[in-house]
């Protein structure tokens, strides 16, 4: 399993150094605002906004979207949970169909490993190291400033104690159903975000978070 994760993180590694020639101009312009703004407000505007109006309804608050020729969004972003325990990065590639551009589809990579996170086993504390890689898909309305979207998918995990004698309670792998939804709200600069997300797996509870975030551009 230990190669299929390397195999996995190396791909995941090439989607995210693709060329950034390969990115669509249009798609990170600002000529469709007001004629009211002067060029240097527009060139401003452009620098600060880290999630366009245009953007799929699944996009975080800092994330780097690319806009290719062919009509994909690649998007990346890192991972990290408030306690700590957790780091890690997500990349998606989506697109939107022609005859339905409000309509957002795609497919999510994510790759977390977590350090000493405190678990029990036989009624017994034991700290234990994590690694999980999840793949999901992902499907999201966009209705004017607002988004709301969905996934559903499955990540392969496993866990090992961290000192040796506790190898002989717990050395688990797994693999597990990944279900969430979020929403998010654009006003101008102004980005508020909710979002819930569950791994189906005692072991990898530390995971299932419920995120609430405003982000104002500056």
């Amino acid at each position: 399993m230990k190669v299929c994760f390397r195999g996995a993180v190396a791909m995941a590694a090439c989607l995210t150094l693709l060329p950034l020639s390969a990115v669509a101009e249009d798609g990170m312009t600002v000529a469709d605002e007001p004629l009211t703004y002067s060029h240097a407000s527009l060139d401003l505007l452009a620098a600060l906004s880290h999630t366009p109006l245009n953007a799929p309804a699944y996009a975080g608050k800092t994330s780097d979207l690319m806009y290719l020729d062919n009509g994909l969004v690649l998007e990346g972003s890192d991972l990290q949970t408030p306690d700590g325990y957790t780091s890690g990065f997500r990349v998606t590639a989506g697109f939107s169909p022609v005859n339905l551009p409000r309509l957002d589809l795609g497919a999510e990579f994510t790759y977390r490993e977590s350090d000493e996170v405190p678990t029990r086993h036989a009624d017994q504390a034991l700290l234990v190291n994590t690694t999980t890689l999840g793949g999901s898909l992902v499907a999201g309305v966009r209705l004017g400033q607002l988004g709301l979207y969905a996934k559903s998918g499955f990540a392969e995990w496993e866990g090992d104690p961290v000192t040796q004698s506790e190898s002989l309670y717990m050395a688990t792998a797994g693999t597990a159903r990944i279900q969430g939804f979020g929403a998010r709200l654009q006003h101008n600069r102004l980005v508020s975000r909710l979002e819930f997300e569950e791994i189906d797996a005692p072991s990898m509870a530390h995971l299932n978070l419920i995120t609430a975030s405003l982000h104002y551009a500056f």
